[in-house]
Parts: C-alpha cells; sequence; structure tokens
C-alpha cells in the first residue's frame, strides 16, 4: 500500500488527490476553511503535523502557487524527507531543478487542463527516474498521465510551453481589447473582427471569465515562462508582459462569471491614458 501526501490541496491538487489509488494525506496545520474543505471533499487524512506526513509517506506531491514552490519544497526537505518528492507546480525547468536538487528521489510534474473531472480532460506529465512508478498511482483514474524523457526539468518545459500559449493568448487579447477601448476604436476592431478572425470576440469573453478568477495565480507563472524563454536565450518579454496583465486583474480573486466589460476596467483602472502625441525618431 502506497501512501501519498499532498502539499497544499488547492481545486486542482484536491482533485489530482482524490483520484490517487492507496492512501492519501495532507497536513490540514494553518490551512484555510476552503483548504480543509477541498481536502476532506477529496477523503484526505489529515496528519495535523507536517513532520507526521514527512515520516509517514513514502512519496510527496506539491501543488501550489509557483511563487511558493521553492519554498514549500525547502520545508520538507529541511524536515529530512526520504521518500520520492514530485514538484507538479507551474514553474520553469531551472526552478524544477533547483528544487530536485534538495532530494535523492526526485520526480517533475506538469499538470494542463482543469481540474480533474471525467476522463480525458486533465493530463499530468512526469519526467525523472522513477516517473513511471509515481505514474501507476493514477492508473485507471480519470487522470491521464504521461512520462516525458529528458529528466527533472523536462515536463516543467512541457508546462511552459504549453501555457506560454494559451495563458498568454489570453493576456493578450485583454490588452488589445484595453487598448481599442482607451482609443475608441472598439466597435470598429470588432467589425472587422467580425469579418477576418470571428472566434476572436467570443475568445475574448471567454479569457476574461476563465483566466480573470485566476489571474492571481496566473502572475506568478508567467514569470515562471518568462524565465524559461530567457535561459533559452530568447525574448522574455512575452511572459512579462503577461504576468503584468495577471497582476492587474488579481482583484478577481476566485470569483466566478467575471464580465469582459470588468475586466477591461480593472486593466483600464491601472493603466496610463492613451497617447496623444508621437516623440520624434531618429529616421
Amino acid at each position: 500500500m502506497t501512501t501519498t501526501g499532498f502539499l497544499h490541496p488547492g481545486a486542482m491538487g484536491a482533485s489530482i488527490a482524490a483520484v490517487c489509488s492507496g492512501e492519501r494525506w495532507w497536513c490540514g496545520d494553518g490551512r484555510s476553511p476552503a483548504t480543509r474543505h477541498r481536502a476532506e471533499a477529496a477523503g484526505l487524512r489529515d496528519t495535523a503535523a507536517l513532520l507526521d506526513l514527512v515520516e509517514g509517506c513514502d512519496t510527496i506531491v506539491s501543488v501550489c502557487p509557483p511563487e511558493e514552490a521553492l519554498v514549500v519544497a525547502r520545508s520538507i526537505a529541511a524536515l529530512g524527507y526520504r521518500g520520492i518528492y514530485v514538484d507538479a507546480n507551474a514553474v520553469a525547468p531551472a526552478t524544477t531543478r533547483m528544487i530536485g536538487a534538495l532530494f535523492d528521489h526526485f520526480v517533475d510534474g506538469g499538470i494542463v487542463g482543469p481540474p480533474v473531472g471525467v476522463a480525458g480532460t486533465t493530463r499530468l506529465y512526469l519526467s525523472g527516474e522513477r516517473a513511471g512508478e509515481v505514474g501507476e498511482r493514477w492508473a485507471g483514474s480519470p487522470l491521464d498521465v504521461r512520462t516525458v524523457p529528458g529528466g527533472p526539468g523536462a515536463a516543467s518545459a512541457v508546462k511552459m510551453c504549453f501555457a506560454a500559449w494559451t495563458k498568454q493568448t489570453s493576456a493578450l487579447l485583454l490588452a488589445i481589447r484595453a487598448v481599442a477601448a482607451a482609443e475608441g476604436v472598439d466597435d470598429a476592431l470588432l467589425g472587422e473582427w467580425a469579418t477576418s478572425n470571428p472566434h476572436l470576440i467570443a475568445q475574448c469573453d471567454h479569457a476574461a471569465a476563465a483566466t480573470a478568477p485566476k489571474a492571481w495565480r496566473f502572475a506568478g507563472e508567467m514569470r515562471e515562462i518568462a524565465a524559461t524563454f530567457a535561459a533559452c536565450s530568447l525574448p522574455d518579454g512575452f511572459g512579462v508582459a503577461a504576468a503584468d496583465v495577471y497582476e492587474r486583474l488579481a482583484g478577481f480573486k476566485d470569483r466566478p462569471g467575471v464580465t469582459l466589460a470588468e475586466a477591461l476596467a480593472a486593466l483600464a483602472a491601472l493603466a496610463p491614458g492613451p497617447v496623444t502625441s508621437t516623440p520624434d525618431v531618429p529616421r
């Protein structure tokens, strides 16, 4: 019987824990009532003390905001953990390797898709020497586990590249609409899109509704994407700009039903006014 610990089960982490085989533990010390409710609904056993979780679990899975991933890993390593540590956070490959260096047994993870529901919606990419062994915990579950060759950092690279498109393009669309509104040409832009790219109109509404409630944690992920690009000697400005957009939307944290108008108003409230003159440019 395997025993898997989960740190710290938000919506995604709890859904992955719920479909994991074997014993499933978590540590509720200092956690919010909402987190406690998710953990209980997922059937997790509360160890109360973090040391008990460290000493009782052969594998620990971390799913937390990306900016907390290294801090959480260090707290587990400081307690002398000797099992398999799985970092399944949205972090750059370089961050992943820093975390991996803290443990004797490490597996890199990257999650793509929404919290686990029906089969075929959520993938967990794993890389590292013991990736296959860890993946067996979800055999036959709705979670699609895929191993990636290349060692620690490979699974995170898949996640970073995937999110660079999905989340950065959503941020770009919202920023474009904010500029069009500031310049008074939103109707004209929508008219052009209706002719040339009609799918973008609905995509803007979806970008607001789907990303604004999660923007508070997307900003850190965008900075990790920026670091991923920079490490490959590629421009990191895409990620930096997307992080700025999501930081401006952080006030919608966990609020359902955010409209496009509300999202654009939040972006405009923190943005400078439209440019009214063009500076001289050497020719």
